[in-house]
């Protein structure tokens, strides 16, 4: 799957912003907010089923002999900590030693 806004997640963004105090009409407003949380509901149902479905075509291609989705990390954010820069040891110049012939 891609990193791309999702329609899912523009969903529940736009379900954050809807304030149905707004409205006037007490039975309007009320079947507004019980729209709202089925959509919600919905939302996350099809969020489920899509994980569960990517899980089982990882699955099936496993069984065929392929290879699933990798399973990626989050990056962690260590800082100068995790700096594996070789950068200070190509600067500082190194002394070299002929080799001895025997």
């Amino acid at each position: 799957m891609t990193q791309k806004s999702r329609p899912d997640s523009l969903v529940s963004k736009l379900l954050q912003t809807i304030d149905p105090s707004g409205i006037a009409a007490r039975t309007v407003r009320r079947t507004v907010e019980i729209l709202l949380n089925l959509i919600e509901e919905l939302n996350l149902q099809v969020k489920e089923l899509r994980e569960e479905n990517q899980r089982l075509r990882d699955d099936n291609n496993r069984l065929k002999g392929e290879q699933g989705t990798p399973d990626i990390k989050a990056k962690k954010n260590k800082g100068e900590l995790s700096n594996h820069s070789s950068e200070k040891e190509r600067q500082t110049p190194k002394k070299h030693t002929p080799v001895q012939q025997k």
